[in-house]
Order: C-alpha cells, then sequence, then structure tokens
C-alpha cells in the first residue's frame, strides 16, 4: 500500500510526473496547488488520490486501473485557463473534476460541450447551462442555491430575525444563492430590503458596506468567495461592526477564516451542507423543525484519510471531491457491463448516474467499494452512500440535500450546530 501511495503522489502534480499505468482510465482535475486558495488544493488532491487507490484495490474497471492526473489553476482564472484548456486538449481528458474558480467552470462550458466530456463539480464553482443541453455533461454535488436559500430563510425565521437583505458577488451561485434566499424570506412573510452585489477585486467596499447595512436590517447574507469576502470583512471590521451577519456555505473554509481578523465574525451563523448521510438524519420535531444528525459515516473517512495521510485531516470539501472520484468510476463501470461504448459521452454519464443513484435502488457505500464494483461489473444498479452523502440527483444533475448543517466561528475554528431540513420547495 505504501508503494502504492507514494507512486499516486509522485503522479499529482510534480513537473516530472512518471508514466502513467498501462491503459489506466485517467480522471483529470483542476486544483489551487498556488496562490491565494493553495492550502485546500492539497487537501483535495489528497481526498482523489485516495478515491483512485481504493477503486483500484477494488479491481478497477474490470482490471484497468483508475488514475488522477492534476493540474494547477494558480488560484486565478487567467493562469489557470491555460491548465485547463491544457487537460482538455492535451491531455484530453474525458473526465474533468473541478476547478474551484467560478470564472474558470463558467468559461469552459463550450469546451465541455464542444468535446461531449463529462465535468464534475464537487464545490461551489457552478456555471449557468442551458437545461436543454444535448452535449457535455454536468454533476453538481454541493447544494444548490435553493437549498442554501431555503435554510437560511429558515434560519433567520426561526431567530424572529424580521427584514432581510444580502451582500452578494456577481457571480452564477452567490446570486442565486441571495435571490433563493431573499424569495424564501419573502414567501414566509419576512421583509426584504434593497440587496447589494460586489465584483471581485474592487479597491473598497465600505459604500457597499454601508448601503447594505443599514439600522432597519436584522440580518445580512454574504454570499461570495473567501478572497472577496475576507476583504470586506476586514472592511467591516475596521469600519466599526454595525449590523449582523449571515454566511453563504462557500465561506466554510480555513482560507476565509486565516484572512479575517481574528474574532470578527464570532457568533455568526452559516450554513452549508451536512456532512451526516440522509439515513443518519431524523427529524425529531416537526413542528419546531428540529433535527439530529449523527455523524458516524463523515467520522470513518476522517480515520480513513488520516490513516494514509500520516494524520492529516480532509476539509469538508474534501468529502465530496472523494465521492466525485469515486462516483465517475462507478458510472463508466456500470456503463461499460451494460454495453455502453468506453469512454461514454458526458451526457450520457450524466443519464447513467442519475440512474443509479435512484432511490429504489440497493445502497453501496464507500466502505465497501470492492461489493460495490463487483455488482455494477456484473450490470447490477447500486446507489452510491459516499464520504459526504448519499446521492440523489435531479433531471439536470444536481444532487439533493435534504439537510442543511448550521455552523458559527469562534476565533479560529468552525463550531457545528444543530442541522436544518430543506423543505421549502412546498412553499412554492
Amino acid at each position: 500500500m505504501l508503494v502504492g501511495l507514494a507512486s499516486l503522489l509522485s503522479a499529482s502534480c510534480s513537473p516530472t510526473a512518471p508514466d502513467r499505468p498501462e491503459n489506466a482510465v485517467v480522471v483529470g482535475a483542476l486544483l489551487p496547488f498556488s496562490g491565494s486558495e493553495s492550502a485546500i488544493g492539497r487537501n483535495l488532491e489528497q481526498a482523489m488520490l485516495l478515491a483512485v487507490e481504493d477503486l483500484n484495490a477494488a479491481g478497477g474497471l474490470d482490471g484497468r486501473p483508475f488514475d488522477l492526473l492534476s493540474r494547477d489553476s494558480h488560484s486565478s482564472s487567467e493562469r489557470g485557463l491555460g491548465q485547463l484548456l491544457e487537460l482538455l486538449y492535451t491531455d484530453r481528458v474525458d473526465y474533468l473534476i473541478g476547478p474551484e474558480e467560478n470564472d474558470l467552470a463558467r468559461e469552459i462550458v463550450p469546451d465541455v460541450k464542444g468535446r461531449n466530456v463529462f465535468h464534475m463539480m464537487p464545490g461551489y464553482a457552478a456555471p449557468s447551462v442551458a437545461r436543454s443541453e444535448v452535449s457535455g455533461g454536468w454533476m453538481r454535488l454541493a447544494a444548490s442555491p435553493l437549498a442554501v436559500g431555503c435554510a437560511l430563510a429558515k434560519h433567520a425565521l426561526r431567530e424572529d430575525v424580521d427584514a432581510v437583505n444580502s451582500i452578494a458577488a456577481r457571480d452564477d451561485y452567490n446570486t442565486s444563492v441571495s435571490s433563493e434566499f431573499t424569495s424564501h424570506f419573502a414567501l414566509i412573510g419576512g421583509r426584504v430590503l434593497p440587496s447589494v452585489t460586489i465584483r471581485s477585486g474592487e479597491q473598497t467596499y465600505l459604500s457597499k458596506i454601508e448601503s447594505a447595512l443599514a439600522p432597519q436590517v436584522g440580518s445580512t447574507l454574504l454570499a461570495a468567495y473567501p478572497a472577496t469576502a475576507s476583504t470586506l470583512i476586514t472592511e467591516w471590521t475596521i469600519s466599526g461592526h454595525r449590523g449582523t451577519w449571515l454566511l453563504g456555505p462557500a465561506l466554510r473554509t480555513e482560507v476565509f477564516l486565516a484572512n479575517i481578523p481574528a474574532g470578527s465574525l464570532d457568533g455568526y451563523i452559516g450554513v452549508s451542507p451536512t456532512l451526516s448521510l440522509r439515513s443518519e438524519c431524523r427529524v425529531v420535531d416537526e413542528e419546531e423543525d428540529t433535527v439530529d444528525c449523527a455523524t458516524g459515516n463523515a467520522a470513518a473517512f476522517i480515520r480513513h484519510f488520516a490513516d494514509h495521510w500520516n494524520g492529516e485531516t480532509p476539509f469538508p470539501a474534501a468529502h465530496f471531491y472523494y465521492d466525485g472520484v469515486v462516483l465517475i468510476a462507478m458510472g463508466i463501470t456500470y456503463a461499460q457491463a451494460t454495453g455502453v461504448t468506453i469512454p461514454p459521452s458526458g451526457r450520457e454519464l450524466q443519464n447513467i448516474l442519475r440512474e443509479l443513484n435512484g432511490p429504489d435502488h440497493e445502497v453501496a457505500s464507500w466502505r465497501d467499494l470492492e461489493t460495490a464494483m463487483a455488482k455494477l461489473r456484473a450490470g447490477i444498479p447500486v446507489r452510491y452512500a459516499g464520504a459526504a452523502a448519499e446521492y440523489e440527483f435531479d433531471e439536470f444533475g444536481a444532487n439533493k440535500h435534504r439537510y442543511m448543517n448550521r455552523w458559527t466561528i469562534d476565533g479560529d475554528t468552525f463550531v457545528d450546530l444543530t442541522p436544518i431540513s430543506v423543505t421549502c420547495e412546498s412553499w412554492r
């Protein structure tokens, strides 16, 4: 096992990667190994390398090994685009994971369609993709804007907040989160006051802060990516701490905590996907919407990760990146077993994964991939209970989240609070 790990490590992002295993099924990934978000890149790659090792130990694609080819986004849309295009046109990968940068994910939509590749997005980079597309296949594992907005609105209602607004970055994901939050809050009888949009890289956000954090606003949602949000919070801290924040899911990352003044957001509430399986959660009190979720599955993955990486622990996002690799492998394996040409097109693979993860199929756990892959090789459909979630996808490839985790900040640490159910679809 140690020899395999050494091989995988050397094949990750080193400039002189060795030859890949013969006849390998290669998954391409674009990750921030350098630049402002470099702290997360290595951790996410470790999760994917662990998935590759686990899959190969389970027999691979009928004996063919899986392999990971990573390139560096440099935490930059401009510098990362060339690396992303290298993956698509030089490396000719058929399966792509990442990037974390929203602008990059949006910019390559025409290329994903043009080559009809499969694009797995475990994080919050979520470009607008026409839902009638016939080429290219997208899968989104992180919580949808609807789920996030629902959870935030329900939390604000529970806290007796009477008026809300938002400061939202001008990108597909965060503007959608802002819209869903304010729409849901209005539907349950709350007041929505004018919101503010911001762009990354602005010299100052003080005027936007003053405009949004008016005295009559009970809570303001900050929906942005870490680099922009940390600059804004630093300015807000210096200007005097007026207002009350709700925090979007993309801010639950150590990169954000490391770049804001210590203690500046202590006690403020955010939401992000719970890492508990759906089967680990139960509604204790429907009237109060009290949810209790066990954490045994996530804890088991943390131990598995730490055992392989010298005691290091995975970031929450790493759970989804591990699952992204496993889902791709499961879909390819079932495709081969059912007579689909390998590699399947992006659209074919999306359809297969939606079918496999239907609620009527038997559950297959990440903890026993050998059994799961054997059933898929035999043409038996199974749905995946992964390191982050039990997956079920809507008709457009977005994972359905039934529960969201609430959390707060205490110094340099995130602290989990009780989860909240996502039931807002019934309000419409």
